[in-house]
């Protein structure tokens, strides 16, 4: 009989493996005099790293009824080494085939090993997941190690005291700015940039982070002083002192850290600079306190919050957690990579062509230093090549390509490199008097205009003088690149947003561009853009996306941040079938909650979702079905983001949106749900839509879906019921974009003013949701016409004006109407476009389908859901709207559908996100599913169950709360 192995010896054989794969980690186990003040306290396994907090690991075999409560006790312990408390544990239990094995080693290794995690408060920790348990291998428990031992709280203090600091110092510029401009004017060119308040905030930021990257070289290097002897108050030249000290340290490495950081010390009076560095001293003295490494990207977490041209250049800092993801999802399908040769890791090329302060990059590296780790390799030696070869970084903000470059040579601070690939690049309008568009420019060409190389060796210490910026070209070879990953800017050419309504041209405005400069880059952005999938409505996103295609290998990933827009509308049509066309394995992640939660960056103030797909190979097939995940919310941390990537790399069964509605595949951690994971065949050329994006009940979608490819398909129903539907295009014509109608400043026929019961052409032009709660609806202005344009207002009205109207705009959490309709034909303006009926009868018959539960559905499942409760159609994609097909309507149903309309006209209809509790909207959808339809009234009863389904969407409340006593109306 075999003997059953002991708990201390499974985690003896489970430290070993342990410590194989974390190399720079100390894995101990079964070990006492480790904790201070209990020298009898024995962890099962104690992991230990400089700069991390401490992990404990308690083992029990299954069942383990005890280990949590094992576990939980050591939070908060003190560690004998280093003097750091245990800020994180693990409970650990090991299957029964451990128990029973005769080689342990070979045991853990292809056991399914179960655990969870408690992080923070010792009397009261945070577990992960909530509930139940988490199930991988020893190397995702290494994982789980690795993510559990960043210092939270001190990461948060850290990035506090890095802000006030920057602020403050900030604050002593903005004051040399008023008596001695030309000081400040100095450090902006510098930075290659203007002398405006962003510039000093980022000169601030760039010598902070120098400095506490200097005083951990303290301990490394025994000529570099600490800051207190050269910067505090006992120093009598501290700018003097600093600038010779960062020539010693520069003499060893480090230029992308302190090269532009004593450029800038020495533009200051010695007197300013005294001041400034000792405000600085003192916070690098708290930041170091913390004990901290440089690995934890305190500078780009700090960065973003400084910006202030982000209101231009739309560029967002990409959340830590969220990069996390994105790049674990990337790696995750870069194909034939052998992670333990680092030969092999080397030969790779890694783009982020509008890398901003370095957050995808640093992931990235993040995840391929611990895949290397993991297999057994050594993650100090990978950075020289990794930092000279692999890592490839532009932009156009020099400040945020310095954080970039800083933070990843912080991932290693004690290994040298020489030439980094993290440029920043030539934009605007140039010495020779041409513009430059920075990356884009790299859509016409293989090289690009660099200000300088934030590495470059040949600028390195020796120089005293302040030479200008140099520019250098840089090869970036198209289908050079085995993965791109970028959170590219999503500004647009057009101005026609409030905010940027008195800007020439909003996508290419920053840095104090002229008119005539930024209309030159538009048309460089236009030629360089044709026969791409980059369009001008879409924006630069969709210009950055065509550059990632570019210069992709075959085979190589593709994975970007983008704004939800890309999933609806024409303007993103070409990008969405060149994936179909041109990728495989297409994975599409959105969340369904709302506000700051349904983005993947910080302040956008709007929906994002991650595009992750390869680069199809010659041999390959392009890939017809897209997997779309939607997260309850965004990723919380590293340790979240990490289980639910693994999740959505294993996630194989997926349900299909065409298989009828019982929802998609869950997304579990633990016992906590995450999200919904559902499949879309490609239906072909010209399919216009991602839609199954921003969902959180699958069968919504499911039901959606049936109902747009003509099939009625209810929840409860094993089969689904036919019904007509079709484009809005093949039963009407829809109307103009509103700036063909209305001028000046574009040459269109009509100016606006107020309504006139008299008027000649009347118009129905903005919203207002408080006199917009019935189907009949009032002109709510007039329209006149210009002068010598009477034909071409003739013409319009002649051609357009019409009863029923459209809603483009459409905010569920306060509006009623999907279809307005006016006693007379009237203009439709910006958000009320004209729909127009051959036959008349079809006014009636549109009205009502369209505010049914059915034609709401119909609406969103077409609609661009990027804001929280606004579900957002553009006129041009109206055509493909998908409506109850009118043709297909009896004489007998057409007269049904206007008595409906005449019973319905002048009832009050709630907001649509209140449609299941509504009264009037289910006595329409009765009327709609029996009357018109001809259904029975189990029919209508599952089109009701239905209405709170899609009701609970979060794209459809917008988190605004029910009124009391909102129940379901049946």
């Amino acid at each position: 009989m075999m003997v059953r192995q002991t708990e201390p010896s499974a985690n003896n054989a489970l430290g070993a493996l342990l410590q194989g794969m974390m190399r720079s980690c100390d894995v101990r186990s079964e070990t006492v005099r480790a904790v201070v003040d209990q020298p009898g306290l024995q962890p099962d396994i104690l992991i230990t790293e400089q700069g991390r907090s401490a992990v404990v690991v308690e083992a029990e075999y299954e069942p383990a009824r005890n280990v949590e409560d094992e576990a939980k006790s050591r939070l908060g312990l003190e560690v004998v080494e280093g003097g750091r408390k245990v800020e994180a544990v693990i409970a650990l239990r090991y299957p029964d085939e451990v128990a029973n094995c005769a080689d342990l080693r070979a045991a853990l290794c292809s056991a399914r090993l179960s655990y969870c995690a408690f992080t923070d408060d010792p009397s009261e920790p945070e577990r992960f997941p909530e509930s139940g348990w988490l199930h991988g291998s020893v190397s995702d428990l290494a994982d789980l190690i690795r993510l559990v031992s960043m210092p939270r709280q001190a990461v948060d203090t850290a990035t506090d005291a890095m802000q006030r600091g920057i602020e403050g110092a900030a604050a002593l510029l903005d004051e040399m700015d008023k008596v001695r401009p030309g000081i400040t004017m100095s450090i902006a060119r510098l930075l290659g940039m203007a002398n405006v308040p962003q510039t000093r905030r980022m000169a601030s930021a760039i010598v902070a982070n120098a400095m506490v990257f200097h005083e951990r070289l303290g301990g490394m290097y025994e000529g570099v002083k600490p800051l207190g002897l050269i910067c505090g108050n006992g120093a009598t030249n501290p700018q003097r002192e600093i600038v010779d000290a960062w020539n010693y340290i520069l003499s060893i490495n480090y230029l992308p850290i302190f090269d532009i950081a004593r450029k800038i010390v020495r533009q200051l009076s010695p007197a300013d600079a005294a001041q400034l560095l000792r405000r600085l001293q003192y916070t690098a003295a708290e930041v170091n306190a913390t004990g901290l490494d440089n690995a934890h990207d305190l500078t780009g977490r700090v960065f973003q919050r400084l910006i202030s041209d982000r209101k231009y250049l739309a560029t967002f800092y990409t959340l830590p957690a969220s990069a996390a993801l994105l790049a674990r999802l990337a790696a995750a399908k870069m194909e034939g990579v052998d992670w333990s040769d680092a030969d092999a890791i080397g030969s790779l090329r890694i783009g982020d062509f509008a890398c901003g302060t370095g957050a995808l990059l640093s992931a990235v590296y993040e995840q391929i230093a611990a895949r290397h780790e993991r297999a057994g390799g050594d993650p100090a030696a990978l950075h020289p090549v990794m930092m000279e070869d692999v890592l490839w970084g532009l932009d156009v903000m020099p400040s945020a390509v310095h954080i970039t470059c800083s933070t990843l040579s912080g991932a290693q601070p004690s290994v040298g490199f020489n030439t980094s690939r993290i440029y920043p690049l030539s934009y605007g309008r140039q010495k020779d008097n041409s513009v430059l568009i920075g990356s884009l420019d790299l859509l016409q060409s293989s090289s690009v205009l660099a200000l300088f190389n934030t590495a470059d060796s040949a600028r390195r210490v020796g120089s005293t003088s302040e030479e200008s910026v140099r520019q250098i070209v840089v090869e970036v070879p198209d289908e050079g690149y085995d993965l791109v990953i970028m959170n590219p800017p999503f500004t647009r050419p057009t101005n026609h947003e409030g905010a940027h309504a008195n800007v020439v041209n909003p996508a290419f405005a920053a840095f104090e561009a002229s008119k005539r400069d930024m209309d030159e880059m538009g048309r460089r952005m236009r030629d360089f853009g044709k026969g791409t999938c980059y369009d001008g409505k879409a924006g630069l996103a969709s210009a950055f996306a065509a550059l990632a295609h570019k210069k992709l290998k075959p085979g190589g990933v593709l994975a970007m941040v983008l704004p939800l827009s890309v999933s609806a509308g024409m303007s993103w049509q070409k990008f969405r079938q060149l994936l179909a066309d041109e990728y495989t394995d297409l994975e599409v992640v959105s969340i369904a909650a709302n506000g700051k939660e349904m983005s993947f960056s910080s302040d956008t103030g709007m929906a994002e979702c991650l595009v992750v797909a390869r680069k199809r190979k010659r041999q390959d097939s392009p890939s017809r079905v897209t997997k779309f995940t939607s997260l309850v919310r965004r990723p919380a941390g590293f340790v979240q983001a990490s289980e639910i990537a693994k999740k959505l790399i294993g996630a194989k069964d997926v349900r299909g949106v065409e298989e009828g509605p019982y929802g998609g595949t869950e997304v579990m951690v633990g016992m906590d749900q995450m999200g919904e994971v559902t499949s879309a065949k490609f239906a072909g050329r010209g399919d216009p839509t991602w839609n199954a994006v921003r969902i959180m009940d699958n069968a919504v979608a499911q039901a959606a879906y049936a109902l747009s490819n003509s099939k009625l398909w209810l929840p409860t129903y094993t089969e689904p019921l036919p019904l007509d539907v079709t484009n809005l295009s093949n039963v009407g014509k829809r109307g103009l974009v509103s700036r063909l109608i209305l001028g000046p400043p574009h040459p269109a026929p009509f100016t606006k003013t107020l309504p006139s019961p008299t008027a000649t052409y009347p118009c129905i032009w903005n919203h207002d949701a408080k006199k917009e709660t019935r189907m009949v609806c009032e002109p709510d202005s007039q329209l006149r016409v210009r002068r010598g344009m009477e034909a071409k207002a003739n013409e319009i009205w002649e051609t357009i004006s019409s009863r029923a109207h459209l809603n483009l705009d459409f905010t569920f959490g306060s509006q009623a109407l999907a279809v307005a309709f006016t006693e007379e034909k009237t203009m439709g303006g910006r958000v009320w476009p004209n729909v127009r009926f051959d036959d008349v009868r079809f006014d009636y018959a549109f009205a009502v389908w369209g505010n049914s539960t059915l034609g709401l559905l119909c609406y969103w499942w077409h609609s661009n859901r990027q804001q929280s409760s606004k579900a957002g159609i553009t006129i041009s994609s109206t055509d493909s709207l998908p409506v109850l097909d009118l043709r297909a309507l009896s004489d007998d149903q057409l007269a049904t559908a206007e008595a409906i309309f005449d019973e319905f006209r002048d009832r009050e209809l709630k907001p649509a996100y209140l449609v299941d509790a509504d009264a009037n909207r289910a006595l329409l959808d009765q009327r709609v599913v029996c009357d018109l339809l001809g259904f029975d009234e189990g029919v209508y009863g599952a089109v009701r169950r239905l209405a709170a389904k899609w009701c609970a969407e979060p794209s459809v409340h917008g988190g605004k709360a029910r009124p009391r006593g909102a129940e379901l109306v049946v």
